[in-house]
């Protein structure tokens, strides 16, 4: 068992906060930062050099424990084993049999009574993430909900369990960070803090859902500055701890520490009791990849004056027992480890297979590039040392358009939603369709498929769109089934297939009959090029035009009409083809090549001469939309740089105050 030695405190540098405030700067995530990162995964990879295994930050030495000043001497308090308990089954889907060999009973407590949650919920609560992916997002989710509060960079990376080499998954950020009691919500379920109607976060749910879905084990590491007032929190949630401990209940083992400003000590937390802090320490060190208390605080010194660190371990195998993260086929990627990639031989079919649409299903870098709708220039994601390129799917469209949609329910407007749609700039040749349904930011359904693939109707046609009057299921990868979402599904089908009625004559596809005009729809207004005479209306949005150049936002006040005069082209009917495969007979619609021809029509010419107008009128709002964000970051800056200067002096004045007060005691 481990011993505890009658200390009380962890010495540090008197000035200790004024060097954190003086230090903030250098945690804003510029490319000296990101190659930090890397240089220091890569050397983590190597268990030799763990102890030199820490950002840089010119502080890092202040939390350094001196001889004689530790709570928990070094050589008396570590984990009695060397080795990392891993959890009976690795495999995540098997990993649900739990037998703890005892009943679970309701207890009662003051006359009341209390029920308790199984350790068995933890995995058949994980089960909700159908894909790894989804959980990562989930966390990632936490940080970009701290940009509000001054967050500039989360990072994602590998790392190595120092009691016996094996992966392990880190995501660290530099937010506001969680104090004793905020850490303690996150541990619990249902608690949220995020009352902001921007916040993604909701339900209370996600930290324990997604860490359990990737691994086993999850330790957190959480500084916070708050009024000059600084706490290091530290938090276990273990399945394997629970599960080899024989446990009926969930155990969440937890640690705080303060720093007295007076003492110029980093002092444990005794709020509960030492007694409490100590038995908690114990299992910590007993069931976390680090045993010894020093090699805990060690993993605050690269979190900077305030920030978060998550670090998931005994990550799960798949069915084939491979560990489900793949860390080694690519250094800068985390990929998904069991997916077999098909060889293709046309080339055609190399740039179906290469698409973005494909691929996020195996690279994260490539999930993560198209995750969030928007992400602000001062916030980065870091992959592995590299950061992650924002995709933006709208500017891979060409002849786009932007259709209002304004869902109803009861008769009561629920919202709108402006959907930009076009076709793919590789279109006709991808046989790839579908909409990107974003919510609050946040990508909740990746290239949805709202038609059937059995034909080339839609092909190749791709959307975009915010929808934030439908709600998100819990694990954030699908929307709860309402009517305003049935409702919405109906409207995509239609805005595909009347896009496609109009628009396959530009990549080359025959129409079989000219398309009849829509009924007009109260709920939807068309953004389009047309002949008409026509008011524009700003839409805030920014959209390729067909030529490749940006555009900025488009719109027109028209209720939605029909095309006839559109395209005048000479319709052809579509001709029967039988499937080589032997399949039953179908229509499908047949490329031209001869497009260059129809384009010659005046009418198609004077639109898209008309499309280039509006084009170059919305590049005038993109520029001036770009200034006002200039400025914006410019002005966010300079209040930065005020605060901390401000925190600055306010250290110099405490540190003058205590040195008058030391000399009159002299005299």
């Amino acid at each position: 068992m481990t011993t505890f030695e009658n200390m009380e405190a962890v010495k540090l540098e008197s000035d200790f906060i004024g060097n954190m405030m003086q230090q903030s700067d250098c945690w804003k995530p510029g490319l000296n930062e990101h190659q930090k990162f890397k240089n220091q995964s890569r050397r983590q990879e190597s268990e030799e050099n763990r102890s030199s295994n820490v950002l840089s930050t010119g502080q890092s030495s202040s939390s350094v424990l001196e001889q004689g000043q530790s709570p928990v001497d070094d050589t008396g308090v570590c984990s009695t084993s060397s080795i990392c308990p891993a959890p009976l089954c690795r495999q995540f889907w098997k990993a649900g049999n739990y037998d703890d060999g005892l009943v679970s009973k309701i207890t009662l407590q003051n006359g009341k009574n209390s029920v308790h949650v199984h350790p068995m919920f933890l995995h058949s609560n994980a089960t909700s993430h159908k894909w790894a992916f989804g959980a990562i997002a989930e966390l990632l989710d936490n940080a970009v909900d701290e940009i509000q509060n001054g967050a500039t960079f989360v990072l994602v990376d590998k790392t190595s369990n120092p009691r016996d080499g094996s992966p392990m998954l880190l995501i660290q950020d530099d937010g506001s960070g969680m104090d004793p009691e905020a850490i303690r919500r996150c541990m619990s379920f249902g608690f949220s803090d995020k009352k902001s109607k921007s916040a993604i976060g909701q339900y209370g749910n996600g930290f324990k859902t997604s860490s359990m879905r990737l691994g086993a084990d999850v330790i957190v590491f959480s500084r916070r500055l708050d009024n000059r007032t600084l706490t290091q929190s530290i938090g276990l949630l273990s399945y394997t701890f629970l599960t080899r401990a024989g446990h009926d209940r969930i155990v969440v083992p937890m640690v705080d520490y303060e720093f007295n400003e007076a003492s110029g000590m980093l002092e444990m937390s005794t709020r509960f009791g030492k007694e409490h802090f100590m038995s908690n320490l114990s299992m910590l060190l007993q069931w976390s990849p680090y045993s010894t208390e020093l090699e805990l605080l060690k993993q605050f010194d690269d979190i900077g004056p305030h920030g978060t660190k998550v670090i998931i371990y005994n990550l799960w195998f798949g069915d084939e027992g491979n560990m489900e993260l793949d860390f080694d086929t690519d250094l800068e990627d985390i990929r998904l480890g069991g997916i077999i990639k098909k060889v293709e031989t046309t080339p055609w079919s190399k740039v179906n297979q290469g698409h973005i649409a494909n691929r996020y299903h195996y690279s994260l870098r490539v999930y993560l590039s198209i995750l969030y709708l928007h992400i602000p220039e001062s916030f980065s994601i870091i992959l592995r040392g590299q950061v992650v390129e924002h995709h933006s799917i709208a500017k891979d469209l060409k002849y786009p358009e932007c259709i209002l949609y304004k869902p109803q329910s009861g008769g009561c407007l629920e919202g709108q939603v402006i959907t930009t749609i076009g076709f793919l700039k590789e279109a006709p040749h991808l046989n790839i369709h579908g909409f990107n349904v974003y919510h609050k930011n946040r990508l909740i359904l990746p290239f949805w498929k709202v038609l059937s693939s059995s034909n080339s109707r839609g092909r190749g046609v791709v959307g975009v769109l915010e929808a934030n009057f439908v709600e998100p299921t819990h694990n954030k990868q699908d929307f709860e089934k309402t009517c305003l979402f049935q409702k919405l599904e109906g409207r995509l089908k239609e805005m595909t297939l009347e896009y496609w009625d109009c628009h396959c004559v530009l990549i080359g596809y025959q129409v079989q009959k000219r398309p009849r005009a829509p009924v007009a729809r109260q709920d939807s207004l068309r953004c389009m090029p047309h002949s008409g005479k026509v008011k524009p209306v700003t839409l805030n949005q920014v959209f390729p035009a067909a030529d490749g150049t940006k555009a900025g936002p488009l719109g027109l006040n028209l209720k939605r009409k029909g095309h006839d005069d559109l395209v005048q082209l000479e319709m052809v009917d579509r001709q029967a083809v039988k499937r080589p495969n032997g399949a039953d007979c179908h229509y499908e619609t047949q490329l031209v090549h001869n497009t260059a021809n129809q384009l010659e029509d005046p009418k198609a010419v004077n639109l898209m001469q008309e499309n280039r107008k509006l084009h170059a009128k919305c590049l005038e709002y993109e520029k001036k939309n770009e200034e006002l964000n200039l400025k914006l970051t410019q002005l966010r800056s300079e209040l930065g740089a005020v605060h901390y200067e401000s925190e600055k002096l306010l250290a110099e004045l405490k540190s003058l105050d205590a040195i008058k007060a030391e000399k009159v005691v002299n005299v």
